[in-house]
Formats: structure tokens, C-alpha cells, sequence
């Protein structure tokens, strides 16, 4: 495949140095194609790099249909005790819309997400993943 794409570096790495790899020095890959177990155990590690499963969204995009979710999944050891972080599924959300054309409302709901990141007056305004002590109990 890599020799019909002589434009794209194709490089192999074993999985234990690509992880190394990818701790010390993300910028060097724009992509990674990896076979479900090592994609896993990747996708895990690069979460931990930004904050944790709580703020990665996924998309998984073929020629016919594209799914989007959140990578941590459901989390039911969490259930009903205030711990979710629904960063994720929003960004996850956003990659949707983005997909679907929808770029105005990505937008908004992408700048509504940073905000709560960004505002000074409340410091550590998250849940527990990434750490701080808001919950997301209802009041």
C-alpha cells in the first residue's frame, strides 16, 4: 500500500517504542494505523497525555457511514455517583457536526466547552477525570 503513496513517510515501529514514541515526541505522527488490540492500548495512552479518558472523543469514519462516541464507553463502575465528565461525548459531538456540515453549531458548542475550561474564577472546574472537584450531580 505505502509503495501507490510515495508522497505519505511510511514507517514501521514495534508497539513498545511507539508508545515511547508517541509520550516523548506526538508531533512526529499525523496518523497511526494500528490493529484493535495495539489502537487500544494506544488510544489510552495519548488519553493520559491530555487529561484523561474523560476528555477524548473518537470518530470512527469509513466511505458509507461514520460513527462518533466517546472512547471510555459507559463506565458503569461510575454510575449514579457524580463522576462522569461529559467532555468527551461533547467533543465527540463536535466531531459529528463537523462531519455533517454542521461547522456553526461545532463551533458553538466547541467554544461553550472551552469556556468552561478557561474560566479563572473557577479553578479546577472539572470532574474528577481530568482532576478537579466539580461533579456532575444534578443540584
Amino acid at each position: 500500500m505505502a509503495a501507490q503513496f510515495p508522497e505519505i513517510e511510511y514507517k514501521e515501529l514495534i508497539v513498545d517504542n511507539a508508545c515511547m514514541q508517541i509520550v516523548m515526541d506526538p508531533q512526529q505522527f499525523d496518523v497511526l494505523l494500528l490493529p484493535n488490540l495495539y489502537g487500544d492500548v494506544m488510544s489510552d495512552l495519548a488519553a493520559g497525555l491530555v487529561g484523561g479518558l474523560g476528555v477524548v472523543p473518537s470518530a470512527n469514519i469509513g466511505d458509507d457511514c461514520a460513527m462518533f462516541e466517546a472512547v471510555h464507553g459507559t463506565a458503569p463502575d461510575i454510575a449514579g455517583k457524580g463522576l462522569a465528565n461529559p467532555t468527551a461525548l461533547l467533543m465527540s459531538s463536535i466531531l459529528m457536526l463537523d462531519h455533517l456540515g454542521e461547522r456553526t453549531t461545532a463551533r458553538r458548542i466547541e467554544a461553550a466547552l472551552e469556556k468552561v475550561y478557561r474560566k479563572p474564577s473557577t479553578p479546577r472546574a472539572t470532574s474528577a477525570d481530568p482532576p478537579g472537584r466539580m461533579n456532575s450531580r444534578r443540584p
